[in-house]
């Protein structure tokens, strides 16, 4: 059956001389592989639009298995992340955190809004991280591990202050803080803003002001959280860490 549907790009890989396999992610379909046939070639009008982070207009033949990319079109091809390394680098880690954690065909309209709008942000601002954590929190949830974020993992209390858990898998209110000695105690509003990024979507966020250790503090709690209960390895995700190093 041919399919119409938008899609980005999420990742690609040769298929004999000429052809490529393309992963993307549309709200239609959900997470899908294809053939792209001749992509490889340098001329070929399907090369374009089969490059990561490619958001385009795709007419797919899916079928039970791999499908094939009849035809397609670039809707925007995020040129200002392509021409700087470190948006190059966020756009990769999302892109393969979402190919990791969706299942193939399975349509998520939500999160496919969520994967664009984070690249679009990537692509128009300088600062990224929380965006980029949003969308983290949401995918963690999509892949079934997401950390207690709306009250104490242990008791549901809502009252803070409230420490971070990788043990217990979220948050711990001051009276169940004893079940986990390495809990990392948050400031003041921290706990509220990560039950805020876990359920607003981007485009309801303006201006996103959060003063740089507290990003990093959630940056080290979401890396150790997703080492723990994650699963998969990210090739991209240690690319980041190397340039968040180097910055």
């Amino acid at each position: 059956m041919l399919e119409k549907m938008d899609g980005i790009v999420l990742r690609t890989s040769d298929y004999g001389e000429t052809h490529k396999i393309v992963t993307a992610f549309s709200g239609k379909l959900g997470k899908f592989s294809a053939i792209a046939k001749g992509a490889k070639k340098p001329k070929s009008r399907m090369a374009a639009v089969t490059q990561p982070f490619i958001y385009g207009e795709f007419l797919v033949y899916a079928g039970r298995g791999l499908g094939s990319i009849q035809q397609g079109d670039i809707v925007d091809s995020f040129r200002s992340i392509r021409e700087d390394i470190v948006k190059t680098a966020y756009a990769a880690y999302i892109s393969e955190l979402t190919d990791k954690l969706m299942e193939e065909k399975s349509p998520d309209a939500y999160i496919f809004k969520e994967l664009k709008q984070t690249l679009e942000w990537i692509a128009t601002h300088e600062d990224a991280e929380i965006p980029v954590m949003m969308l983290e929190l949401k995918l963690f949830q999509k892949g079934g591990f997401a950390p207690k974020v709306e009250g104490c993992a242990n008791c549901s209390r809502r009252e803070g202050p409230f420490a971070f858990s990788i043990a217990e898998g979220g948050l711990l209110c001051d009276r169940c803080r004893q079940l986990d000695e390495h809990a990392v105690s948050l400031p003041d509003k921290m706990a509220g803003l990560l039950h805020l990024f876990s359920k607003v979507e981007l485009e309801r966020i303006g201006s996103i002001s959060v003063k740089p250790k507290n990003k990093e503090l959630l940056r080290r709690l979401l890396d150790a959280y997703y080492d723990q209960y994650g699963g998969y390895y990210l090739k991209s995700r240690k690319f980041l860490s190397q340039l968040d190093r180097l910055r």
